[in-house]
């Protein structure tokens, strides 16, 4: 009897004490998981204020949420009496291993998260990146999606792109198309500048402000070179090119401009014949 009355009394003992933990760690948890929730949705508010993509407000409030949810329940754990340390190694190696296996990974998530916050282009913008141009049709977390002008999906990883030179061209609303010409030298140059700014802005997607910038680049071996420089916004930029060229061609056949064209000339040498410009 005294054995049973001894073992009662542990039993009790230990059972008090452990009822106290466990409603301890049930109160700390219930509590954690309100304030986790409360801080996510004051951090999805924060966000949205800050106007940060859509795609990377979820992320990061997942990220968050499951960091918080694993430190909360690592805490409990010890208030039940076990040990957590070994977990807390375990967890640490795993996050350094995994880190050594996703560096490059972990890089262009970097970099996707970089560019969705300070927004260097935001979709629809005509970039040029890593050698290659083109419209931003997506931004996800790990990479960045362009459409080229002839109508090919190109995938840059964002870690290359936000560590390195990215143009772009719509930042401003307009872009300046550069078309070059080759006249003959008895032009009258004002009269050419007139026709030429006219058959520019005859192109419904050429902008009238900024007009028009025609100017001689370049006087050289019998030629007069042409720089017509119309403004377009950035993704009308080939229609722009293409068809401001055309209007230009019409316009100085129509008013008798001599465009420059090279002449071939034949001179005969005994024994060889030598072609020239």
């Amino acid at each position: 009897m005294q054995n049973v009355s001894f073992y009662s009394t542990a039993i009790f003992a230990w059972l008090s004490t452990f009822g106290i933990n466990l409603l301890s760690a049930v109160l700390v948890f219930v509590i954690g998981l309100y304030i986790i929730s409360w801080v996510g949705r004051l951090l999805s508010v924060s966000m949205a204020k800050g106007k940060i993509d859509v795609s990377l407000q979820s992320f990061l409030g997942s990220v968050m949420t499951a960091g918080l949810r694993v430190l909360l329940l690592i805490t409990v754990a010890g208030m039940l009496g076990i040990q957590t340390t070994s977990f807390v190694a375990i967890i640490g190696a795993l996050g350094l291993a995994v880190g050594l296996a996703l560096q490059g990974s972990l890089a262009n998530f970097a970099g996707g998260v970089l560019i969705l916050i300070f927004k260097p282009f935001k979709i629809g913008d005509i970039i040029d990146s890593q050698g290659q141009n083109g419209a931003v049709i997506e931004i996800q977390i790990f990479n960045t999606i362009l459409l080229t002008p002839d109508n090919k999906t190109v995938i840059l990883a964002n870690g290359a792109v936000s560590n390195n030179t990215i143009v772009n061209y719509s930042r401003h609303g307009s872009i300046r198309v550069d078309i070059s010409l080759e006249i003959e030298p008895q032009n009258d140059m004002d009269f050419v500048r007139k026709i030429a700014t006219e058959a520019c802005l005859n192109h419904p997607l050429v902008l009238a402000q900024p007009a028009p910038i025609v100017n001689v680049s370049k006087i050289n071996e019998g030629k007069i070179g042409l720089g017509v420089c119309p403004f377009t916004k950035a993704q009308d930029y080939w229609s722009v090119l293409f068809g401001a060229q055309e209007l230009i061609k019409k316009a100085f056949d129509e008013h008798k401009i001599g465009i420059h064209s090279p002449h071939l000339f034949i001179t005969q040498v005994p024994g060889a014949a030598t072609t020239h410009n």
